[in-house]
């Protein structure tokens, strides 16, 4: 599966999750795949980080999603809309963690205790320690690939 279907697919859920609660960087966490191994970290400096220690990119006070090299590559806006680069709505999740796609339809869901869960209700991932909703939306949607679900 390609990582673009898969982000538009399942981890749109979890990118819309991070920018809820953009206002407040949390202060660390780790993500996990639905194994329970983990595969990324937030730092408090906002960087986001690899199961190998490398920052791969940054979650910004406003809202932005950065690649490792400061590019921005996605934004979440407060109240949940979830874009692009180009500044095109992708998705959306709503304060439940529903997540939908940019037609309205449910595509994922974060719950309040860190579950990622795809459309169909299964786990795919979850977090750990202080991560908001939007931030595990936005790790999953923006940094999650098909090499960290295994």
């Amino acid at each position: 599966m390609r990582k673009q279907h898969f982000v538009t697919k399942i981890a749109l859920s979890f990118a819309i999750t991070f920018l809820l609660s953009v206002p407040a960087i949390a202060s660390g966490g780790e993500f996990r795949n639905s194994s329970g191994n983990t595969i990324g970290s937030l730092k408090s400096d906002g960087s986001v980080r690899n199961s190998a220690g490398n920052t791969i990119g940054y979650f910004k006070d406003n809202g932005d999603v950065r690649n490792a090299s400061g590019n921005t590559i996605g934004k979440i806006d407060s109240d949940g809309t979830v874009r692009n680069s180009s500044g095109n709505t992708i998705g959306k999740i709503n304060s439940n963690g529903d997540v939908r796609n940019s037609s309205g339809n449910t595509i994922g869901k974060v719950t309040s205790s860190g579950d990622v869960r795809n459309a169909s209700g299964n786990t795919i991932g979850s977090t750990r320690g202080d991560i908001s909703i939007h931030q595990a939306a936005a790790f999953f949607f923006f940094f999650f690939t098909e090499q960290a679900a295994k």
